[in-house]
């Protein structure tokens, strides 16, 4: 199915279908039921709530939403198949788009959407958008590591070294780490990636449930140095202040540890609501939603031109990073099996 509806995905005004023209309005389009929207959400309520409360206000719409990781979330849409109620696949990250995408779930995006951000940022088949981007980072202690371009490694390779013996910190179950391992994998290849995580194993890290903690240890030196996200150091520094004693690095040698992820929805083939889908991808695009995004859970903006407090900014980031293709990131089944072989999750 190739959908399309009339959208503008770049426009900071709500996005709505053309209203009739008054010679053809009648009163039943007048009190027309906006209708509903169902989106399973591999994101967090805690991020992206407040702009769905946002979109459902401007539109009429009444959305629900089914949240869950986003692992989790793309393994129910494969179970459900056919007859899945979901609208919109709205995912953490690409990996769980793609396993979607390869099941043949998802449909064509319009153009319209499709051409307001950079191709960088979604599926080549225009399956799939992405709607705002984290950069893997290593989060430090400033205290503990006071000078971290000499003090921290040029790559991920580095921390295997016996000195990082007890200082790391790491979420192995964690969807954004798990989608880190599996750009290793298309990188390195199985053999090495198997590797580096046995290295990593061996230095006996800390292990956490999720990012927030590792930046709350790293802050508090009970870590030196963790794998994160970029975005989870913000927060905290937006709560404790410039005191707060942890920083990010962006690793400089490039490879799977200079990392750009992005977020990303996908519109179901079978979509019940496929007009009030359309709408809200391309809500998520415009101005608003993205300064959203930038100020509120300090990603980075996909849409050009707007601002964000976060550095460096992208196009620094780009320059150095992995140049993955986000296609390559879909193999999260193939991961947990190798974190599950070595022991690492169950």
């Amino acid at each position: 199915m190739t959908l399309s509806v009339a959208c503008n995905g770049a426009a900071t005004a709500p996005v709505s279908t053309a209203a009739p023209s008054s010679a053809t309005a009648t009163d039943e389009d007048a009190t027309a039921d906006p209708g509903t929207l169902v989106i399973y959400s591999g994101r967090a309520d805690s991020l992206v709530q407040p702009i769905i409360d946002q979109f459902a206000k401007d539109t009429g719409i009444e959305v629900q939403v089914r949240y869950g990781g986003t692992a989790e979330i793309a393994g129910v849409l494969l179970e459900e198949g056919e007859n899945s109620p979901a609208d919109i696949f709205y995912a953490q990250d690409p990996g769980g788009l793609g396993a979607v995408q390869a099941a043949g779930m998802l449909a064509q995006l319009p153009e319209s959407i499709l051409s307001s951000i950079p191709p960088r940022f979604a599926s080549d088949s225009g399956e799939w958008v992405g709607v705002s981007g984290r950069a893997r980072v290593i989060v430090y202690n400033t205290d503990n590591i006071a000078e971290p371009e000499t003090q921290l490694p040029a790559d991920l390779w580095g921390f295997t070294e016996p000195e990082w013996k007890g200082r790391l910190g790491w979420a192995p179950s964690n969807g954004s780490f798990q989608a880190m391992i599996t750009a290793l994998r298309a990188t390195w290849g199985e053999e090495k990636t198997a590797e580096w995580l046995q290295g990593i194993q061996a230095n006996q890290p800390t292990v956490y449930a999720k990012n927030t903690p590792i930046v709350a240890a790293a802050g508090a030196g009970e870590i030196d140095a963790g794998f994160v996200n970029h975005y989870y150091l913000y927060r905290f520094l937006s709560e404790e202040g410039e005191s707060f004693k942890a920083r990010n690095y962006f690793l400089p040698g490039g490879g799977p540890g200079s990392l750009i992820m992005i977020s990303g929805a996908g519109i179901l083939e079978t979509a019940p609501n496929a007009e009030n889908a359309i709408k809200f991808v391309a809500y998520l695009l415009t101005e608003s939603a993205q300064k959203y995004f930038a100020g509120e859970t300090f990603e980075y903006p996909v849409v050009n031109g707007v601002t964000t407090i976060v550095e460096p900014p992208l196009e620094v980031l780009d320059a150095q990073a992995s140049g993955i293709p986000l296609a390559d990131l879909a193999d999260l089944q193939g991961t947990q099996e190798m974190l599950i072989d070595l022991g690492i999750i169950e």
